[in-house]
């Protein structure tokens, strides 16, 4: 079996992932309330969260498999992210390496989120003739990113965001609006009964050749709206204002989509982030990828946000993208891109 250890951000997650059985158990402490007083992620707290529940998270662990003998690797996140949250996760997948004396190699986030819409299709060896080329969008708080996987699985990257991650902008588009961090699935819930045409937000990026995206006029769009308004306003009209604002993101990143499904031969369509999670968001790509003819691939919701699954997943069905910890050299890359690959002579 293969023990996955996310520790990038302010999630402790451990998974267990059997190439024949596939996912056998999955432990995962969040630390959203305790950085929610804050409207974000305080990194020295998560540090300090990571001391404290990836030992306990482990306890649970062995109480529920017995693993002794039955763990062959350990794959860990190696970048991007906080860079004192990933060296917690690091530490202690070196330590247990050397204690079970097994090997550990490095995973690439990015990677995981990558592959997670793949995880529905099972643990046994991906029908890559069905699925390649694919063409798959991440989308979270800290990354906008149009990426493909070509038939020899190299990943491109396509577009990315210049400024604002999606994430980022609704959840700060809900803050104004005056719901608690993180305020996009209340952004989302308040957008349903909502009208989504009755403001006017803008769509960046949207000439024929342009490839990357932008949020950062939108959440400014959205402020100078509100101070034009006042509170009554505001709170009478909240609703349309979530769904208008919602819509504005949403599109932008669908036409973006809808552009290079009909450019190329793509055999599939993923899915992946935190902000897969948004119902309008899936659907509206859904219904692009049923025009296309394309697959279309979601990560499951459970598995949209940073766990520890998708590294054990990945660290399966991507091995060429893995860094090895040869003589104890591994270490982690706080701006690792999706795209970088170790050197040929660090290899698993």
């Amino acid at each position: 079996m293969i023990l996955g250890i996310e520790s990038s951000c302010d999630e402790s997650a451990l998974a267990l992932f059997d190439p024949e059985k596939g996912l056998v158990g999955e432990w995962i402490h969040s630390q959203i309330s305790q950085h929610a007083e804050y409207g974000g992620i305080v990194p020295d707290i998560a540090v300090r969260q990571h001391l404290n529940q990836f030992f306990p998270l482990l306890d649970e662990m062995r109480k529920y498999n017995d693993i002794n003998g039955t763990i062959s690797e350990i794959a860990v996140t190696c970048g991007p992210g906080l860079i004192g949250s990933l060296g917690v996760g690091l530490s202690i997948a070196k330590t247990l390496g050397e204690i079970w004396r097994v090997p550990v190699v490095g995973v690439n986030h990015l990677r995981g989120h990558a592959y997670s819409p793949f995880m529905a299709l099972g643990s046994h060896a991906l029908p890559w003739t069905t699925i390649l080329p694919h063409l798959g969008l991440l989308v979270s708080g800290g990354n906008t990113l149009l990426f493909e996987i070509c038939t020899d699985r190299k990943i491109n990257i396509i577009g990315r965001t210049m400024d604002d991650a999606v994430g980022e902008a609704l959840d700060k588009g809900a803050k104004l609006l005056g719901f608690p961090y993180p305020g996009a699935a209340a952004l989302e819930k308040c957008a349903t009964d909502g009208n989504p045409k009755a403001f006017s937000f803008p769509r960046a990026f949207q000439s024929k050749g342009a490839h990357d995206f932008s949020f950062s006029g939108l959440k400014t769009s959205l402020l100078y709206q509100l101070q034009k308004m006042s509170q009554e306003e505001i709170v009478q009209c909240r609703q349309d204002l979530c769904s208008s604002y919602q819509e504005a993101a949403v599109d932008q990143l669908t036409k973006k989509c809808m552009r290079f499904l009909s450019q190329k031969d793509y055999k599939s369509f993923g899915l992946s982030g935190g902000v897969a999670n948004n119902d309008v968001l899936r659907d509206r790509l859904k219904q692009t990828c049923v025009n296309q003819k394309v697959r279309f691939l979601a990560a499951e919701k459970k598995y949209t946000g940073d766990n520890a699954a998708m590294i054990a997943y990945v660290a399966h069905h991507d091995r060429n993208g893995l860094w090895s910890n040869h003589e104890g050299g591994l270490n982690f890359n706080p701006s690792l891109s999706l795209d970088e690959v170790p050197c040929t002579d660090r290899l698993i």
